[in-house]
C-alpha cells in the first residue's frame, strides 16, 4: 500500500511504502516534532522538513530533514556504497519516496542526471547556425560526436554515446524512435 501525503506549502503530494510511513509516524522524536504534518516542498522540488528552534543562550538553531534521505538513511543503507553519498529518484519525481523508486548516486551520476538547461531541450546538444552539435562529456573532457540537421538526431547520437560510455547510468534524452 502506498500512502499520500499533502505536503504544507504545495497541492503536491509525497508518495511513502505503507511501512515506511508507519515507521516514521511510530519513531518517538519524528513525532515529537510533528514530522509527517510538517513537510513542505523545498525549492529543489523534494519535500523537507524545515523548523527553527530558540536555543538556551538566546540564539537559534535549524533543523532541516530531507524525506528522501532520512528514508534512503533508515531503509536502504546497505546499498550505499563507495563515492554513492546522494539519494536519487529513479523516475525523476523527486516526491516518490517510494523505496522502489530511491537510489543512492555518485555526485557524477546525480550531475548526469540532472535536467538540462540547453536551448535545444536535449542533453548535449548546441544549436549553431541551421545546425546541431552533439557534445559528452568523459572524464571532463568534451567529445565532439558531429554535426546533425536535426535536433533529434543530435540528441540520438549523444543517447548511443552516453549508453556506451557509462551503461545504465548514462543520461539518456527523450527522443521519439530512440530506445
Amino acid at each position: 500500500m502506498t500512502y499520500k501525503i499533502k505536503l504544507k506549502n504545495s497541492n503536491d503530494m509525497v508518495l511513502l511504502d505503507a511501512h515506511i510511513y508507519e515507521a516514521l509516524s511510530n519513531d518517538p522524536y519524528l513525532s515529537k516534532i510533528n514530522f509527517i504534518n510538517s513537510l513542505r516542498k523545498h525549492s529543489s522540488g523534494c519535500a523537507v522538513f524545515q523548523k527553527t528552534w530558540k536555543k538556551a543562550d538566546g540564539t537559534f538553531k535549524t533543523e532541516t530533514i530531507y524525506l528522501h534521505k532520512l528514508v534512503a538513511e533508515r531503509f536502504l543503507s546497505n546499498q550505499r556504497k563507495g563515492n554513492r553519498k546522494l539519494v536519487g529518484s529513479k523516475n525523476g519525481d523527486k516526491l516518490d519516496c517510494r523505496l522502489e523508486n530511491l537510489v543512492w548516486r555518485s555526485r557524477s551520476l546525480a550531475s548526469r542526471q540532472r535536467k538540462t538547461t540547453s536551448k535545444t531541450g536535449y542533453t548535449g546538444v548546441y544549436q549553431e547556425h541551421n545546425r546541431y552539435r552533439a557534445v559528452i562529456s568523459v572524464e571532463g573532457k568534451s567529445i565532439h560526436l558531429g554535426m546533425f540537421d536535426t535536433a533529434e538526431e543530435a540528441a540520438a547520437a549523444y543517447n548511443k554515446r552516453s549508453k556506451e560510455v557509462f551503461g545504465e547510468d548514462g543520461k539518456i534524452n527523450r527522443v521519439k524512435g530512440w530506445q
